[in-house]
């Protein structure tokens, strides 16, 4: 049983420092000077990221939800 929560830690810890680190990424998006974006790109990026959260989070309940297979903005 050790085994398992020991893989769980280092996965999770390994993921979430990941996560962190994209989603820090899509924030340097913001910079009007260098990218080009509308308010709609902005909502729908953020949309799909909420769903994904939201579906993970699920998972941990026993609900195994719909999964994204991927974003395009156009």
């Amino acid at each position: 049983m050790r085994d398992k929560r020991q893989k769980f830690v280092k996965l999770a810890e390994a993921r979430v420092t990941r996560a962190m680190n994209d989603i820090r990424l899509i924030g340097n998006l913001s910079n009007r000077g260098a990218y080009e974006y509308t308010d709609e790109d902005v909502r729908k990026i953020f949309r799909v990221l909420q769903k994904e959260l939201e579906g993970a989070k699920s998972r941990f309940g026993g609900d195994h939800g719909t999964r994204e297979e991927g974003f395009r903005l156009e």
